[in-house]
């Protein structure tokens, strides 16, 4: 029998359910890491009402991919491919066990920093997933930068401790298009002020 990646000192794994699509309410396994905090279900349905429910043929970036329930999810929807970036090894790890009891061959699966992997990619995303670490800062070193990695019509998924202010420097170049609260969590809908809608 093959050794389970996730034997550690905080071996009990958690679980989270994805809501719709082909994997409807099948289970998504992670350990437990400081930080890792899935989107809550509910967040994810407006999330996933706002893009219209169907993902089909959009290409998504989860920067932050955690347990992956954001990749999974939009890819159970539909989305053509999915590229997720985790750099917690046991976060990973199971990010990977995952996919293969998924059987989901369109995510590409990176174990590397988010910065690391932006500065090295050349790909365009029509939708990217960013849900940071808090009280590091992410946003403000990040939206400056996104747009290049987005098509024209492309759209950002943001979480935070605070609600995002197009009014900020960092967000100047940004369309806060939708905004929500759950919790202590704010999530919004971006779009850049860079990019044309395409017929």
């Amino acid at each position: 029998m093959s050794k389970s990646p996730f034997k550690s000192a905080n071996s009990k794994l958690n679980t989270i359910r994805i809501n719709a699509g082909v994997w409807r309410s099948r289970l998504i396994k992670f350990p437990n890491a400081d930080g890792l905090r899935p989107t809550p279900e509910r967040v994810r349905q407006t999330l996933f009402n706002w893009l219209g429910q169907d993902l089909t043929g959009r290409t998504c970036l989860d920067l932050f991919a955690g347990t992956g329930v954001m990749g999974f999810e939009a890819l159970s929807r539909g989305a053509a491919a999915v590229t997720m970036i985790e750099k917690s090894v046991p976060a990973f790890k199971a990010l990977m066990s995952n996919k293969q009891a998924l059987q989901a061959e369109q995510a590409l699966l990176l174990n590397q920093d988010a910065m690391q992997f932006l500065a090295t990619n050349e790909q365009k995303f029509s939708l990217i997933f960013l849900d940071p670490p808090y009280t590091q800062q992410w946003l403000s070193k990040l939206l400056p930068i996104l747009s290049q990695h987005l098509h024209a019509d492309g759209l950002v998924y943001a979480e935070a401790e605070y609600a995002i202010d197009s009014k900020s420097e960092f967000a100047a170049d940004w369309q806060v298009l939708k905004q929500g609260k759950a919790g202590n969590v704010f999530y919004h809908l971006l779009k850049s002020q860079h990019g044309t809608s395409i017929p």
